[in-house]
Parts: structure tokens; sequence; C-alpha cells
């Protein structure tokens, strides 16, 4: 075994019967792994945030809080949901099997224990681990960028967080798939993220773009692009960065793409952005209010401009929620 540039994997043991864990411990540590040990579901909660372990073997049945409670407590936080949890059943427990899918568990293994099974799926699951979190990290830097771009323009105030919770609220509304609202949200965040390379000059200047400025000004999309096509969980966000700016009558930009065309998380996307363009104050303008808003977008769509039938959607999805603001016990 070897994890080149990095320090021995954890494997914390979590089992009531010391048993079980001097088994569990003698199989890894042979394998040349770093083997903690705790007796109960506190316990282990615990060590895990003493020591962080790369990988969790967790016994299921312990009196007090059980292996299941165990693990939903840490895949609901932040800071250890990554961390890989396999389950430890008795042989063909299948009840157990499915409250452990249930609980977020990561993997199964029965007593006694198979030492070439346990070998490959805590190899497995560790080096999964570590690509996840080199994932997320990554992920982390984009909206660290995507943060920064937005604080170089202090008039748009909290424009990321609010199409964040606008992207949520309406893609549900549309009855999207979770990726699909997930990515909405994504892209609340990263949309602009292109705009850390345009000069400040063109970016925040006060008045009214010349053909060149402007001409500068459309390359954040394709920067963002860029910048975010190395990930592959940017795939379903990529669009929405590339294409949110697109017409319906191709009058858009980057790529003059028109109707169906146009992908349609950007077509979504677009929506909120101009929505919460225009119900916004800038040093440059008034917030409008939603039934404005509303005509504005109905004027535009005249003009040829967005999905007709995209508008109406929304349209439905703003009405209904200013009703349900009006009336809130009939919530």
């Amino acid at each position: 075994m070897s994890f080149l540039g990095s320090e021995l994997p954890k494997i914390l043991v979590v089992d009531d019967h010391p048993s079980s864990r001097m088994t569990a411990v003698a199989l890894l540590s042979v394998e040349g792994y770093e083997v903690l040990e705790a007796e109960s579901g506190p316990d282990a909660l615990k060590r895990v945030v003493e020591c962080n372990p790369d990988l969790i073997l967790l016994d299921v049945m312990m009196p007090g809080m059980d292996g299941f409670e165990v693990c939903r407590k840490l895949k609901q936080d932040e800071q250890t949901r990554l961390i890989p949890v396999v389950f430890i059943t008795a042989l063909n427990d299948r009840r157990s099997r499915i409250l452990g899918i249930e609980a977020g568990g990561d993997d199964f293994l029965t007593k006694p224990f198979d030492r070439l099974e346990l070998s490959a799926r805590v190899r497995s699951l560790v080096q999964q681990k570590r690509l996840n979190e080199d994932l997320d990290h990554a992920e982390q830097v984009l909206f660290s960028i995507a943060r920064s771009v937005e604080s170089r323009d202090p008039a748009t105030g909290d424009h990321c967080e609010r199409l964040v919770e606008m992207g949520k609220a309406f893609g549900e509304f549309l009855n999207l798939s979770r990726n699909e609202v997930r990515d909405l949200m994504w892209g609340g965040y990263l949309h602009d993220i292109g705009k850390v390379g345009i000069p400040d000059a063109v970016l925040l200047k006060t008045g009214k773009l010349n053909d060149e400025e402007w001409v500068i000004m459309k390359q954040h999309v394709l920067i963002g692009e860029k910048i975010c096509q190395p990930l592959r969980t940017m795939r379903g966000v990529i669009p929405i960065i590339r294409n949110h700016h697109e017409r319906w009558d191709g009058t858009g930009y980057p790529d003059g793409l028109a109707n169906e065309e146009i992908p349609f998380l950007a077509q979504v996307f677009q929506i909120i952005d101009i929505y919460d363009a225009l119900t916004s104050e800038r040093p440059y303008k008034r917030a409008f209010t939603s039934a404005q808003a509303l005509e504005i977008f109905a004027e535009e769509t005249a003009k040829g401009w967005r999905n007709p039938q995209l508008v109406e959607k929304f349209t439905e999805f703003i009405q209904s929620a200013r009703v349900a603001e009006a009336m809130p016990e009939a919530v």
C-alpha cells in the first residue's frame, strides 16, 4: 500500500465489544493503517473531532447511541460529511443494511471479517475520500473567487446570495431534479466568476460602456467557463455561466443561440438574474416593484427576448409567493 505525499491514513474502529475492535485493529495495522478506537457512539463523535479519520468502521448495535444515529450526525455535519462510514453488520442482516443506507452509510462489512475484503473496501474508500476532499477544496476555491468578484462591485449588495435562494425556490417550483436545483444554486455564485478577468476600468465604469469596452465585458462568460471547466462537478453549471446572456430571438451573446438551442437551465437562471437586478436598488437606478419587473418581462417577451412559457411560469411563481407573503396563515 502506498499513499504518496500524504500522512498515514487513519481508521477509526467503533465497537462496544473489545474483542471485535481488537480483531479489526490487528487486521488493519498489518495493512499499514493508523488505527484508532472508540467504544461508544458519543466516544466516536468525540474521537472524530479530535483525529479527523479517513474512514470509520462503525458497529450497528451499540447501547445508548447506535451506529445509525452516529452516522446521521456525521453526514449532517459539513466538517465530517466526506468521511466514509462502513457499517459492521451481522451476516444477511437486511434490515440493518436498509437502515444504514438511509442513515448515509457508504458500505457494509459482515462479521467475522474477511481480511482480503476488509483490505480492498477500506483502501478503495480511503482513496475516494481523499479524491472527494481535493474536489471539495477546488470547489471552495471557485466559490471564494466568485465572492471576491462580487466584492469588487459593492453596488450589487448580496446579489449572489439572493440568486441562490431564488434559484432553489424557482427550481423546486418547476419540479426540477435535485441536481438541476443544485446547479441553479451554484450558478448563483459562479455565473459572473469570469469578471475576475475584466479590468476595473470596464467592470466598475459608472457610465455607458463604449463598443470596445462592451467587447471586453462580454468576455466574462468565456473566462468563467474556462475557470470552471476542469471540474466535472461543474458540468451542469457551465451552460449557465456561458449562456445566461443569450436571448430567445438569437440576439444575445456569446453564441447567438435562439429558442431551445439555449440550455434550459441558462434560460431559468437568466430570468431570476434579471428579476433580482430589476428589483434591487443600484447607484444608477431605483428598485422596481415585483409588478413593474413582471411588466418589463412581458415587454421583453413581446420583443422576442425571453421564452414566453418560462416567463409565464415565473410570473405564476412570483405571484404565488406574493400571495403566500400576504396570507401567511394560509400557508
